[in-house]
């Protein structure tokens, strides 16, 4: 296993960051670490996070000017995918000098989609890699990569692509960060006012509800679970862009769940955090957003412990086993076809970045019942609770520790090593697609559970009403996204002809006449989201 390497001291806003020195510090077989990095300033502060966290070994900077020096370290860990201006500086320098490796975090802006897009015609190799920390994200990446190569191809006539690997590995959280909560769990509950029979959800992170997780189908599914006469809390600890989205949030809770007892906790105070992980029965987190990729979380929550329930989506997929660990809860959202004018608005800047997410986000639906259902099944049971619990926090020491997790960054590295010794050097019409300005909803469809077809079948919730509808409309959760959205007229003429069966999506559309099809679809998850409207796959 490679016992060297360099990382490129660039500023990483991603908690993982911190994660990965920490592990690099405690890996006592490391020979020395360089410090690749513009300025001496810069690799000082690289070299003094390791020191924080108790590196003892040799550290090198390795100056920006000066890159063919990487070669004794074999290979550079860039903190994000765009590995291809490195390769490009590699290339007069001798291309099997040493190693490039990447990793994604948020794919979703127009920027790194647009980076992605580049790799294809950068001077990458075999022995270079761009760590996918899941599996649809791997998948969004090579539709990126895919569409980018069919235009080369028309465009230039290329034949040959030599592509970056794209191993899957997860992040990592350092478990043992987790092993005092029972000894506060006590003083956390009083603290939070949490009796000893009530049960308190955790929510935890960044709080938005059009770039993070839209908490209406939570808050509702809160109030609708059957609660054997238990007090429920809702712990959400983390922090908000503004006012007014915390304005939002409050307002919601108090609309959709005013039985359960709400607590806000600011989660960036370390101590604040702890007692939120210690006072927690379940912890919930249901992302609906393009965004979001793999989301460290949930696997804190696992390593403390706790039982999840999570929404199938993104690479809360990979990390909690159904059933297992906790629940995920099934998605539904549109097919292709119903957001190219999404993915236009931002890149014409009518849209920023977080209205792009949020007008997606908004047509992305979970199922109300099986998310009600499981929350009263873990309200209901506190066996269950220790039983999944256990299990998560099993697999979290086993799969996502970081020291586990660092030792498969340092096996890749060896791989590219030996690929660096190894391995050798390697008209039809233009495709219509711009390989980095896409649908969300074909660059994400491997996100949700299911998909919106022409064939599925809809059918009005037994409560739906108009009335219903214009309220949850103008929630502050829900008005932002009006402009990607049907009219209220529309809204109406899609309630007046849905018929008391279930009918066919293209029935539905066949009935309104000339009609914004892409609109009406998300229309259509928007109402599933409200738990107006349930849709289901044809054959069920």
């Amino acid at each position: 296993m490679t016992t060297r390497f360099a990382l490129h001291a660039v500023e990483d806003s991603h908690a993982s960051g911190a994660g990965l020195m920490r592990a690099v510090a405690l890996d006592a077989t490391l020979d020395g670490v360089g410090c690749f990095a513009a300025s001496q300033p810069q690799a000082a502060e690289c070299e003094r996070q390791l020191r924080q966290f108790g590196y003892a070994g040799a550290v090198e900077w390795v100056a920006g000017g000066r890159p063919q020096r990487l070669e004794r370290f074999g290979t550079l860990y860039h903190p994000a995918p765009g590995i291809e201006r490195l390769a490009w500086r590699r290339l007069g320098l001798g291309e099997r000098r040493y190693s490039l490796c990447g990793i994604t975090h948020t794919t979703a802006s127009h920027a790194v989609m647009s980076t992605i897009a580049n790799l294809p015609v950068a001077p990458l190799r075999s022995w270079d890699a761009v760590i996918c920390t899941s599996r649809v994200v791997r998948d969004s990446v090579r539709v990126v990569l895919e569409q980018q190569a069919d235009y080369l191809r028309a465009r230039l006539g290329a034949q040959r692509f030599e592509l970056p690997q794209l191993p899957m590995i997860p992040l990592g959280v350092h478990c043992r960060d987790f092993d005092g909560l029972a000894a506060r769990r006590g003083g956390a509950r009083e603290r939070f006012g949490i009796g000893a029979d009530d049960v308190a959800f955790l929510v935890l992170g960044r709080l938005s509800f059009h770039t993070k997780a839209h908490p209406q189908q939570m808050f509702s599914a809160l109030e609708r679970a059957e609660k054997g006469g238990r007090q429920v809390h809702l712990v959400l600890c983390g922090w908000f862009a503004d006012d007014a989205i915390e304005k939002a949030f409050r307002e919601a809770a108090a609309a959709l769940c005013p039985s359960v007892w709400l607590t806000v906790v600011d989660g960036r105070v370390p101590d604040r955090q702890l007692d939120a992980w210690a006072a927690a029965d379940i912890f919930t987190s249901l992302p609906d957003n393009v965004q979001e990729t793999f989301n460290l979380a949930p696997i804190e929550a696992m390593a403390a412990g706790l039982p999840c329930v999570v929404s199938d989506w993104n690479g809360y997929r990979d990390t909690v086993r159904d059933g297992v660990d906790g629940y995920r809860i099934p998605t539904v959202m549109p097919g292709a076809g119903a957001g190219l004018d999404l993915a236009q608005r931002y890149d014409d800047g009518v849209d920023s970045y977080d209205m792009y997410c949020g007008h997606t986000s908004q047509a992305v639906a979970l199922d109300g019942a099986q998310l009600t259902q499981a929350y009263a099944r873990l309200i209901n049971d506190a066996g269950l609770r220790r039983e999944l619990g256990g299990n998560a926090r099993s697999r979290a020491l086993r799969e996502y520790d970081w020291p586990v997790v660092f030792a498969r960054y340092r096996a890749l590295w060896s791989e590219l090593d030996e690929r660096r010794r190894a391995d050798a050097l390697l008209a039809p019409a233009l495709p219509q697609a711009v390989p980095d300005r896409q649908d969300p909803f074909a660059l994400f469809a491997a996100y949700p559970s299911m998909q919106i077809t022409p064939a599925s079948l809809v059918e009005l919730a037994p409560d739906a009403s108009l009335a219903l509808l214009r309220q949850y409309r103008e929630l502050a959760i829900n008005r932002f996204a009006h402009a990607a959205l049907p009219t209220l007229e529309e809204f109406g003429q899609i309630f007046g002809s849905i018929e008391s069966r279930p009918m066919q999506v293209d029935e539905l559309l066949d009935t309104l006449g000339p009609c914004d099809r892409p609109t009406l679809l998300r229309g259509l998850a928007w109402l599933s989201k409200m738990d107006l409207l349930r849709i289901r796959a044809a054959d069920e």
